[in-house]
């Protein structure tokens, strides 16, 4: 059955344009936290050598990395599970560390060759996803599952998300009241909207919180720190089309012990996401098509990212939230998402150079307006234990307890 209970299965009963929109949903779900992992991990670089990378690790690259690996996973995964792949936050320490190496040949090493070793490092790990999910195909997953039940994989996805409480504060801190507008809208939408506009509840928080900002900004009104809140000059400079400066990978022993070990907690949070995306959706995922062919596609995915110089992959939470929230479960709303995030990379050089982030307004819209996808990731070991809740939103508004 496609809808019970509000539940969609097939977003084509929908029509061709909703289901575009409900992309364009997920896109912009995913949009804020991609982006700022190439952002963080150029200050790093900044920091450390003085420059950021020019080649690899740009929010370009990142983007075609997030979307190709997205549909390489649904392919791995039989286009089954509606999951989207972002770049992941648990790498940006061992970033840092590579970009502080100033001993051997790192001292008088170029920073563009400093990110590539990096990156030699991501590709071990994607390499390690493989070895993980042989081993799970071999032994079986429930006897595999019985080493990592809910109790392991939820505190690893707890310590990775309130590692980056901090950044969400800091980018919502830009501008709070467009936060709250951000925050205020989706929740109005959730709660009260009809037909189209109660599945896209996300969507209208960051077009409507865009288009407050715009107003603002032709009114005179600055950030509380004096920067202007809309600045079009990165549009303006912006091709159109543009390849995305990628960057082969290298190896090295010292960047691999570095950055391979993520590997480890990263698989953790796989699992992790893969029992909440299961338990939201209502599908036994960790079954068919098995947790080995997930753990494979996010192997790849990693691995294809670090050998053309982009960040590692992951799996969403905002986007788990995202299906939470609209209650559409089809996969390939995801992939509509995915082949816009690799035009965005490739042809879009206006949106790849961060005509919108540069703005500030898109890191204040992610982290204070739909942004719980970080701090999201803390209840998902709730989510994998407990059914998802089936009460209204009005009553959990009025009774969150």
């Amino acid at each position: 059955m496609n809808e019970s209970n509000g539940v969609i299965r097939d977003a084509r009963k929908l029509g061709i344009p909703k289901m575009l929109i409900l992309g364009l949903q997920h896109m912009f779900a995913m949009f804020g936290a991609t982006i700022l992992v190439p952002i963080l991990v150029n200050s790093y670089f900044v920091d450390a050598c003085g420059e950021g990378p020019s080649r690899g690790l740009t929010v370009s690259v990142t983007l075609f990395c997030a979307g190709f690996g997205t549909l390489l996973f649904h392919l791995c995964a039989k286009f089954k599970v509606p999951a989207f792949l972002g770049s992941s936050f648990a790498f940006l320490s061992g970033f840092a560390a590579v970009a502080n190496l100033n001993t051997g040949k790192y001292a008088s090493m170029s920073v563009n060759d400093k990110a590539a070793y990096a990156c030699g490092g991501i590709v071990v790990a994607g390499l390690l996803y493989l070895i993980f999910a042989l081993i799970i195909r071999m032994v079986g997953v429930k006897r595999v599952m019985r080493y990592l039940p809910p109790v392991v994989t939820g505190p690893v996805i707890i310590c990775i998300g309130l590692s980056l409480a901090g950044s969400a504060i800091n980018n919502a801190s830009t501008n709070w009241f467009l936060a709250l507008v951000a925050l205020a809208v989706i929740i109005i939408f959730n709660i009260w909207g009809k037909g189209m506009f109660k599945i896209i509840p996300i969507l209208m928080g960051v077009v409507i919180a865009y288009a407050v900002a715009v107003v603002l900004n032709a009114l005179g009104i600055k950030n509380p720190d004096g920067s202007v809140i809309i600045n079009f000059a990165p549009a303006a400079q912006a091709g159109i089309v543009g390849l995305p400066p990628l960057q082969l990978c290298k190896f090295d022993l010292t960047s691999i012990m570095i950055m391979a070990p993520i590997a480890i907690a990263t698989m953790m949070e796989h699992v992790g996401d893969m029992s909440a995306i299961s338990a939201t959706v209502g599908e036994n995922f960790l079954s068919d098509p098995g947790l080995h062919r997930t753990l494979l596609g996010d192997g790849l995915a990693t691995a294809m990212a670090g050998f053309i110089g982009g960040p590692a992959n992951t799996t969403y939470g905002e986007n788990t939230g995202v299906l939470n929230l609209t209650k559409v479960f089809d996969p390939a709303v995801i992939r509509l998402a995915a082949e816009r995030a690799v035009k965005a990379g490739v042809l879009d050089e206006v949106l790849a150079n961060r005509a919108l982030d540069g703005t500030h307004v898109a890191d204040v819209l992610h982290d204070g307006g739909e942004g719980d996808g970080e701090d999201g990731d803390d209840g998902r070991k709730d989510k994998v234990e407990v059914r998802p809740c089936r009460y209204p939103p009005r009553r959990l508004l009025r009774h969150p307890a």
